[in-house]
């Protein structure tokens, strides 16, 4: 069974589910937090939007070690700024899978913290662990809308205010 064809179309799908949450970023509320220990909502949402572009880093690399990479967070600041950013890594990761073989998928990939390793995965199953990213964070930024109000689209099924919408 060719697994290729199932990840770009979830892919797809979570990007459209993604992209109508991104399209109710609330302006004005980048630094709200529900609670001390957790992300602000500019970088959570700005987190999310990034978990797109897995798939590309994924496929080119054969692990990622925190304490020696070069990824800086990016910074961003407004609605629109997250709709560019998630429009832009969705392409890298949605290009990523359309180029890849199936055999490009067994290598393994390994998350490290300066050496110490903290998870490993074939490519496979790191791509599909950053789609249930995808998933867990979409879901946290719906706990930040609900508590500020914000009507909640539709996602695997219609929410309590999608026929609103």
């Amino acid at each position: 069974m060719e697994t290729l064809p199932q990840l770009k179309e979830e892919l797809a799908n979570e990007y459209q589910i993604t992209k109508n949450f991104i399209a109710l970023f609330p302006e004005g509320k980048n630094e709200y937090v529900p609670h001390e220990k957790s992300m602000k909502m500019m970088r959570l949402a700005t987190h999310l939007v990034e978990v797109f572009e897995w798939p590309s880093t994924i496929l080119k690399t054969s692990e990622l070690d925190f304490a020696k990479s070069a990824y800086v967070p990016t910074s961003l600041l407004t609605r629109d700024d997250l709709l560019k950013k998630l429009d832009e890594d969705y392409e890298a990761g949605k290009n990523a899978l359309e180029t890849a073989k199936e055999e490009d998928l067994i290598p393994s990939w390994t998350i490290k913290n300066d050496g110490h390793e903290l998870a490993s995965w074939s490519k496979y199953g790191a791509i599909r662990h950053s789609l249930n990213q995808i998933t867990h964070h979409r879901a946290q930024l719906g706990v930040y809308y609900r508590l500020n109000d914000i009507p909640l689209p539709a996602s695997y099924g219609p929410s309590a205010d999608s026929q609103n919408f």
